[in-house]
């Protein structure tokens, strides 16, 4: 799964990756959790954008906005066809920059959290999937969900699931806003190579979601 990440990569240069038509405004952040703002990419007419969504999906036709909380994450494998997210896999998907995650390791002595990212360093994608929502005083919610997928041989020994990477080659495709046949889409969902990852421990600090600072991705 994906219940934790990083996004510290200056501005200029996520507006540069992603081809965004303006520099956002992004502050560095070490411990993003589950109903927060995140950023997230998406295709417009005049180019793509970045905007924050609320994490946790909810669907259109949910009763509340604590839904969300459960759809932090849909499973790869089967979001075209569960009705929480067939419909954004078909007309909303968007990209979310990170550039590293967490996950937990059951030990011994408690769960150990591992910080991962990639061995060149630097940001990258994750595919994602967004919803509007209208709350019962008629305001409108963005909500959105990370894709996940089976882990690679780095991530195995710490679960059996990982986000989904997108290789930026793969941009263009995943955010097309022509493209509603979910079909094509599901080569770009498979895990990540691990030769290209790194996992190392890090501090508990990180399980206090208030904890947000460059420390937590230093190796325990």
């Amino acid at each position: 799964m994906c219940g934790r990440f990083t996004l510290a990569t200056p501005a200029d240069q996520i507006a540069a990756q992603f081809q965004l038509v303006a520099v956002p405004e992004l502050a560095p952040r070490y411990n993003i959790a589950p109903t927060q703002q995140v950023a997230a990419v998406r295709a417009t007419e005049a180019g793509r954008e970045l905007v924050l969504l609320r994490w946790g999906l909810v669907p259109t036709w949910a009763k509340d906005l604590s839904m969300g909380a459960k759809l932090i994450n849909a499973r790869a494998e089967t979001a075209a066809e569960k009705p929480s997210f067939r419909s954004a896999m078909r007309q909303r998907r968007c990209i979310i920059p990170a550039d590293g995650f967490y996950e937990w390791q059951a030990q011994a002595g408690g769960k150990q959290p591992f910080y991962i990212r990639l061995a060149h360093g630097g940001s990258f994608g994750l595919a994602g999937l967004w919803e509007h929502w209208k709350s019962p005083d008629g305001a409108w919610i963005e909500t959105c969900t990370i894709l996940t997928t089976a882990a690679n041989a780095l991530m195995q020994p710490l679960h059996d699931r990982m986000p989904v990477i997108l290789p930026p080659e793969a941009y263009a495709l995943w955010l097309d806003p022509a493209l509603h046949d979910p079909a094509p889409l599901q080569a770009l969902l498979g895990p990540y190579p691990a030769n290209l990852m790194v996992a190392a421990p890090v501090s508990k600090a990180v399980n206090k979601v208030a904890n947000d600072d460059p420390s937590l991705v230093l190796s325990a």
